[in-house]
């Protein structure tokens, strides 16, 4: 598989930044995701947005819900929904995983990153998520910052 640097057809869409800061994410899992093509241009343009939404396991489906994709201006007459719920593409074993997870052990579906793979189809990254509290946010934060610093000192010193 080529390196997603060298390859043309690579290319990051949106990413939820706050993701990591919000939730502690234990694993992750890449998904295919329905699209309409008015929605397939746009986001070839990168104009979309994946802070504010989630994915839900509903009746046996895997749903990228509240994610925005800009209207696309040249499909005038078939012109998609900006925030309708999106099916995402899982197997049948990741699913039950997925819910089960979400079910049993209070884990959130977070989207991370929607990007197109290297063969240009576009792709999405869904973390499996555990809420932080606010003070591991304070302590991730610090942890930053400590290693921010760490790394100054060694650049002056070495």
């Amino acid at each position: 598989m080529a390196k997603p640097k060298d390859n043309p057809n690579y290319k990051v869409v949106a990413e939820n930044r706050r993701a990591r800061f919000d939730y502690a994410i234990e694993d992750d899992l890449e998904c295919g995701i329905m699209l309409e093509g008015s929605e397939v241009k746009s986001l070839r343009e990168g104009a979309a947005n994946i802070a504010e939404s989630y994915a839900a396991v509903e009746d046996g489906e895997l749903w990228l819900v509240n994610a925005y994709v800009a209207p696309y201006d040249q499909a005038r007459t078939f012109q998609h929904d900006e925030r309708r719920k999106r099916k995402l593409l899982a197997s049948k074993k990741e699913l039950a995983r997925l819910w089960n997870e979400t079910q049993r052990k209070g884990m959130t579906l977070v989207p991370l990153v929607l990007y197109f793979n290297h063969r240009g189809i576009a792709k999405i990254k869904i973390g499996i998520a555990k809420g932080k509290k606010t003070h591991d946010k304070r302590e991730t934060a610090a942890k930053r910052d400590w290693n921010r610093q760490k790394q100054r000192l060694l650049k002056e010193h070495g």
